[in-house]
């Protein structure tokens, strides 16, 4: 009977239902406690026959339900995402929180989606047909041999090229032959390049060759012959002048040699001399092979990543002198261009009475990184956005960069772009990286100048006539009272400095809208039309 009673004991088997978490705060000891009870403490206990009343099933289940019931209010939230039935409180927050959130997204894509759009063009494309009384002057221009002209053009790379422009169409009025411009040495830079180092003189002469009749240097015929030379062309002179002060000097003498062409001819010319301008510009002046293609690569780099901006900024020490304008960078350095300008008082290019500040106001004055950076972020650029900086050594070394570098960390130069090796033969030639500039600007989506110059308008016609890619041009004069109002909220000042923009994106504007328009700037209507009447070659 003892064995008997033994074996019913040791079959009797005790249960206590405790929550997870109190099991997880227990330590191994306590836990072992727990599970291995003794007999006569059992408060709970199970055999066969309890299992049979009805009592007590529904205690347990009773039991069971309490406990659960506990569970879910200590653990409310990490049982939710797994129930079937969803918290509609909890649902509308997180569906809140999701419209936010995917808002924010939304507005963000959408400014930058705004920034990289490109203007609209109204259809204009570029027309050169020149007139039926052109043409047939042209036939018996290029074929004369008695006539030659020389040019020596100065300056930085652009220029240049404006100069060259005016020599071919200068070459036209007069009926003469030209000869391949002498680059004048840059007294800055000490560049000793030549014509055919910078652009591509095949390309030049090909594209030109029904108009002007392009020599790489005099014929046998004429090297003895000593050129009539003028240095004093007056200022915007027009083809009427041209023929009553050369014409017969150069069918005396065969020679002529102009220097200084800077802004002599007329910005309003006959129909047909405006097209040639456009010509030479936009077709006939091709950098030369080894240049293009180094500017090639850089902008298929820029480009790889997707869309791009193109900064030129004009901070050097030369052009905050030559302005007028200060720096802004420290005390020190705005004594230093002050001293220097008081030094060299000639350098100062124009209204020499203004002070700074109203040259400031007046928006005579480059931006600074500062102002860029503001400008670029309230027409809503994304910090994402990749920028490629054109331009020479800003006063104050590249820390001067240091607000745009800041907010926009994709920041890249040529030098940065480059391979080990690619820019050395290229160094110490100050054209060619001008022209490298030139090449990566001008295959940008967005490019914008921080201050105007010769650079500036020869990418605004350039963008233009290749289809009106966007062009920004800060509206200095207007904008900047809204930078000194440090109290404006930055939605409004966003909101104001692109109602200010809205029209300077690049948008064809008709030269003719205001007198003395370069057509190699604002290129409709002489040299691009509409749809309806384009012809594009």
């Amino acid at each position: 009977m003892a064995k008997s009673k033994n074996v019913v004991n040791a079959k009797k088997l005790s249960y206590i239902s405790v929550p997870s978490q109190v099991i997880n705060s227990l330590s191994s000891s306590s836990l072992q406690s727990l599970l291995v009870s003794p007999k006569r403490s059992s408060f709970f206990f199970v055999n066969k026959y309890s299992c049979r009343s009805p009592r007590v099933w529904l205690f347990a289940l009773f039991l069971f339900g309490l406990v659960g019931m506990l569970r879910l209010g200590w653990n409310v939230n990490t049982l939710i995402p797994f129930s079937p039935y969803p918290n509609p409180c909890l649902q509308t927050q997180q569906n809140a929180h999701t419209i936010h959130d995917s808002s924010v997204v939304a507005s963000n894509l959408g400014q930058s989606a705004q920034f990289w759009k490109q203007p609209d063009g109204m259809g204009y494309r570029p027309c050169l047909d020149f007139s039926r009384e052109y043409r047939r002057a042209s036939e018996a221009i290029v074929k004369d041999r008695s006539k030659y002209l020389l040019v020596v053009v100065s300056g930085g790379i652009s220029q240049q090229r404006n100069q060259i422009v005016d020599a071919v169409v200068i070459a036209r009025i007069l009926g003469a032959a030209l000869v391949v411009p002498i680059l004048q040495v840059n007294v800055i830079w000490g560049d000793e390049s030549e014509f055919s180092d910078i652009f591509d003189l095949a390309h030049f002469k090909t594209v030109l060759a029904d108009d002007v009749r392009i020599l790489s240097s005099l014929p046998s015929t004429h090297v003895m012959t000593r050129p009539v030379e003028e240095r004093r062309t007056p200022l915007l002179v027009s083809p009427r002048w041209i023929r009553a002060r050369y014409l017969k000097r150069i069918n005396r003498e065969g020679v002529l040699l102009l220097r200084g062409l800077d802004s002599r001819l007329s910005k309003d010319l006959p129909p047909d001399l405006q097209k040639l301008r456009c010509k030479v510009a936009f077709q006939a002046l091709k950098f030369a092979p080894p240049i293009l293609e180094l500017g090639n690569k850089l902008a298929q780099r820029m480009q790889s990543k997707g869309p791009y901006l193109a900064l030129h900024l004009r901070m050097e020490k030369d052009v905050w002198v030559r302005s007028g304008c200060s720096p802004g960078l420290s005390k020190e350095y705005d004594e230093l261009i002050q001293d220097e300008r008081r030094r060299r008082p000639e350098l100062l290019t124009s209204k020499s009475n203004m002070t700074y500040h109203e040259r400031k106001l007046a928006g005579l004055c480059p931006l600074n990184a500062f102002e860029v950076t503001r400008l670029l972020k309230a027409l809503g650029a994304p910090r994402s956005a990749r920028i490629y900086w054109a331009g020479g050594q800003p006063l104050g070394g590249k820390e001067t960069l240091s607000p745009l570098t800041r907010e926009f960390p994709h920041f890249y130069s040529k030098d940065d772009l480059a391979l080990p090796g690619e820019l050395e033969p290229f160094a110490k030639k100050a054209s060619f990286m001008a022209a490298i500039d030139f090449i990566v600007s001008e295959k940008s989506d967005v490019f914008m100048p921080s201050h105007g110059g010769n650079m500036g308008h020869a990418l605004q016609g350039q963008r233009a006539f290749s289809g009106h890619k966007k062009y920004i041009t800060p509206n200095k004069r207007h904008m900047l009272p809204y930078f000194l109002n440090s109290s404006m909220p930055e939605a409004e000042f966003n909101s104001i400095i692109k109602e200010l923009h809205h029209e300077s994106l690049g948008q064809p504007e008709l030269r003719a809208s205001k007198a003395g328009r370069d057509v190699t700037k604002y290129p409709v209507p002489e040299c691009m039309c509409s749809n309806a009447h384009s012809h594009s070659i």
